[in-house]
């Protein structure tokens, strides 16, 4: 069996065994927000996959409706600080209340274990990233397209690298760089090296 048979199989266990252990957050959660902020529960955003094939990623819905009309279309202002601190902004105004609350358990990713399960996602790879994120950070740090072409190579994941090693809040060139080395040195024991490593990582960030 070869390292992409053992990484599927090893995506299906674990991510059958979560969506059944967390059963009771797919009832209560959408309740919760359904009565915080109404329809539609399950937020979906293009993002590129292997190969560079773009997909759906779904989360539960942590910002106000049409949220990336609001930044995109109506507040440049927003916009603007958006792009300059690498598609990242601090107390984003967009998110909910409750928003704020499963971001911070990250919960909200959750239902990307759908993802995974039907193949477009691993459980562990590089960021999924936006392909206008992508194509404007090439341009804005230029040494990363290597890195990029790197990263399309392999099904981005709910959990990689750089986000259980404590530097969640880097720049896009770092970013890259790590999820680019994992691209071109994974493997199994590396995959499961993460996941273990993935709920001290969760917990920190509340």
């Amino acid at each position: 069996m070869n390292y992409d048979q053992q990484k599927r199989l090893l995506d299906i266990f674990v991510a059958s065994i979560l969506f059944v252990l967390f059963l009771p957050i797919w009832i209560i959660v959408p309740i919760l927000i359904y009565f915080d902020s109404g329809l539609p529960i399950i937020f979906k955003h293009k993002r590129v996959g292997k190969d560079g094939k773009e997909f759906y990623l779904f989360k539960f819905r942590s910002m106000v409706r049409d949220a990336d009309d609001l930044l995109h279309k109506h507040d440049k202002k927003l916009l603007k600080k958006f792009k300059e601190n690498d598609w990242k902004i601090e107390n984003d105004p967009r998110i909910t209340r409750l928003g704020k609350a499963l971001r911070s358990l990250t919960i909200d990713e959750f239902p990307q274990l759908y993802n995974v399960l039907i193949g477009e996602m691993s459980m562990v790879g590089p960021r999924a990233y936006v392909k206008k994120e992508l194509e404007e950070q090439t341009r804005k740090y230029p040494e990363t397209r290597g890195f990029v072409d790197a990263i399309k190579s392999v099904k981005p994941g709910i959990t990689g690298p750089w986000q259980t090693s404590g530097r969640n809040e880097i720049p896009f060139a770092q970013r890259a760089a790590m999820d680019a080395d994992y691209a071109a040195n994974r493997s199994i024991w590396k995959d499961i090296q993460i996941l273990l490593k993935t709920p001290k990582a969760m917990i920190s960030k509340w």
